[in-house]
């Protein structure tokens, strides 16, 4: 069975370079291994992922997030049972928001700036799936 969990959280010490590289390293590592697929977004210290897999699979991973000591505030923001996957293609795929038009996240936040605390999940999920069609990935991560 496949699931699809989406979550935000804050970055407990700040987005540097470096701690982003190291979870996409990490991501690009582990997440094959398990089946795990998605996508990651970060703006201004806010991490948006969404992750694709078996149940247990990404269930786990999501634990270990929420323990993780990068990230604060972890928010849930939706979970169901899929039939297929939106993000597939992607080990861990990452977006550089610096480089999306306003516009797009006007269509689902209250300002131009990603806010997935004041946003449902299906806005949130709405404006990722929006960014792959886009093309707006700085890389697959295969």
């Amino acid at each position: 069975m496949l699931v699809r969990c989406l979550y935000a959280s804050r970055a407990a010490v700040g987005t540097s370079a470096a701690i982003l590289d190291d979870i996409l390293v990490q991501s690009r590592r582990n997440n094959p291994a398990n089946g795990i697929t998605g996508m990651l977004c970060v703006s201004n210290n806010v991490f948006i992922q969404v992750l694709e897999g078996g149940r247990d699979e990404v269930c786990d991973l999501y634990h270990a997030i929420v323990r993780d000591p990068r990230h604060e505030q972890v928010r849930l923001l939706a979970y169901e049972e899929i039939a297929e996957r939106r993000f597939g293609g992607w080990t861990m795929g990452q977006v550089n928001l610096a480089k999306v038009n306003p516009s797009q996240l006007l269509k689902y936040f209250k300002r131009a700036e990603l806010d997935p605390f004041n946003a449902s999940g299906a806005a949130t999920l709405s404006l990722l799936s929006e960014l792959v069609a886009s093309a707006s990935l700085i890389g697959r991560g295969e």
